[in-house]
């Protein structure tokens, strides 16, 4: 990059000025990290608007962390956000309203400049696939009090909760570290995420119309869209971004079994998607479409520093062959390329995320049907009917 136009992106873009950081921690923003050297100071060059920052401190030699601590922002242009090291606690805090200014005004006038790593445009792109439905408002929605996102205030709560084998290893996984312990002091704050229920109980209604409503979640979702998020499908796609992010890149196991709920309800519409609810569903695949495209490269590229224990392991996790995603994934995909009649965006998406799911773990969907959706040809007369609808917001 020319000087000239590196300068105009330090002058626009955000600053993260970290102070006292000690050397080999962790410090992610969005799909980046970086480990601190004896001169690093934060990130300069950050696109304006949501990001999400999160660190683990290590050991001397660097081979063990601690569990990570993450939190969302919303950057303005030319903002700077100034955080200190807390020696004792071992976390990053806030420092006085006067002081933030001081060196605010410092890093304007590039005195920090040669401490500060830029922040890689080439993977914002990227980030801005896995959180272009989060905003200020989910952020301030869904955030704990005090904004720290961290497994280590999560221990009691997800203790409690039941979960599969596979995320009972999970959250042994996520917990375990031989270099740091859960500090007392660390306050149990969890995210304000939707509840989701995982069947309909309603007074009133026959067995079998109970029964149809759990086979189609469409009820359950129209429910929570109307009374949750006040109608609208962005503000859902935002927490089901949110969720994802807090749980890949903050590793929080709350984050893991609030996506999943999400990821559960959307994957087991069957009436929505064809009709009533089929541009929602078309952002819904393409956002889950980018999660989990983003996550595979995401372990692929890990230093085998982080790989020891300062980040979680997508394949690990969540994508055991005989886990929840592919069997919701495997009826999902057969009901949309089956369909006689289907939205052409819709139709798109749902392709490109199976064929992701095949050729990246090697899932065999096996649908039944004589209509294979990623094998058809023009003329196939039992090829399904491709309907275009008219959005606005294309």
């Amino acid at each position: 990059m020319e000087a000239e136009a590196a300068l105009e992106l330090v002058k626009h873009g955000a600053t993260l000025l970290l102070l006292d950081v000690p050397q080999n921690t962790l410090i992610g923003i969005d799909t980046q990290m970086f480990f601190s050297g004896p001169n690093f100071k934060g990130v300069k060059m950050i696109p304006p608007g949501v990001h999400f920052i999160y660190y683990s401190s290590s050991n001397r030699e660097g081979n063990e962390f601690s569990p990570i601590v993450g939190f969302f922002v919303e950057a303005s242009p030319s903002e700077v956000i100034v955080k200190k090291w807390d020696s004792k606690d071992e976390r990053f805090v806030k420092l006085s309203e006067e002081e933030g200014e001081r060196y605010a005004q410092a890093v304007k006038k590039l005195e920090f400049d040669r401490q500060l790593g830029p922040y890689a445009l080439d993977q914002y792109g990227d980030w801005k696939r896995l959180s272009n439905f989060i905003t200020k408002s989910t952020i301030g929605r869904i955030e704990p009090v005090g904004g720290e996102i961290t497994i280590i205030s999560e221990s009691e709560m997800v203790g409690n909760v039941h979960k599969t084998a596979m995320e009972k290893v999970l959250a042994e996984q996520l917990k375990s570290s031989k270099f740091s312990k859960p500090d007392k002091k660390s306050p149990s704050n969890s995210c304000y995420y939707t509840s989701i229920p995982r069947v309909i109980k309603l007074k009133g209604v026959s067995g079998q119309d109970l029964t149809n409503m759990n086979l189609d979640k469409t009820h359950i979702l129209e429910t929570i869209l109307t009374k949750q998020y006040g109608g609208s499908e962005d503000s859902l796609l935002g927490e089901l971004q949110f969720a994802f992010v807090a749980f890949l890149m903050g590793q929080s196991l709350e984050a893991f079994l609030q996506w999943k709920l999400l990821v559960s309800l959307l994957l087991g519409c069957t009436e929505a998607p064809l009709h009533t609810r089929t541009q929602l569903f078309t952002k819904f695949i393409k956002a889950i479409y980018y999660q989990l495209k983003i996550g595979f490269q995401k372990d692929s590229k890990d230093t085998s520093r982080a790989e020891k224990g300062a980040t979680a392991s997508l394949d690990e996790s969540l994508l055991s062959a005989d886990n929840f995603l592919r069997h919701l994934c495997k009826d999902f995909f057969s009901l949309v390329l089956d369909a006689p009649m289907v939205d052409g965006d819709l139709l798109t998406w749902t392709r490109k995320l199976r064929e992701l799911l095949e050729q990246t773990l090697g899932w065999d969907f096996k649908l039944d049907s004589s209509v294979d959706g990623m094998h058809l040809k023009e003329d196939d007369e039992f090829a399904p009917v491709v309907e275009i609808l008219d959005d606005p917001d294309h």
